[in-house]
């Protein structure tokens, strides 16, 4: 069977993986086999988080509108029950934004519910 040298394929691979992992701390940055090892973690928790964000900032998101619904006198159940009701379709981050930064406007929205559910 002929030698195979694997040439300018190999080289290629190694130096993908050594540029994914700039900046790493000691031989994870320099050796190739070590940088392959924190890379494939590195990718995998990256992938793993993508989405974990979403979840995060969701939660944030209904932690922000109870906040605001309990001060207006409602419980956040309560209140995104009155909403669907009303059709009113917005989503939880709009109304954590306007919960944070309009709490007046929040407060009408609120009123309205309010009125709906009872």
């Amino acid at each position: 069977m002929p030698r195979v040298k694997r040439g300018f394929k190999k080289k290629n691979r190694r130096v993908k993986v050594l540029k994914l992992a700039k900046g790493y701390w000691g031989a994870r940055s320099s050796n190739y086999r070590t940088a392959k090892e924190a890379v494939e973690h590195a990718l995998t928790y990256a992938y793993r988080d993508r989405r974990a964000r979403k979840r995060d900032f969701r939660r944030l998101w209904i932690v922000r509108v109870k906040a605001a619904a309990n001060l207006n006198g409602l419980t956040y159940s309560r209140f995104i029950q009155g909403l669907k009701k009303l059709k009113i379709e917005l989503d939880r981050k709009v109304l954590a934004e306007l919960a944070v930064n309009q709490p007046q406007a929040f407060g009408r929205i609120a009123a309205k519910v309010k009125d709906a559910v009872a």
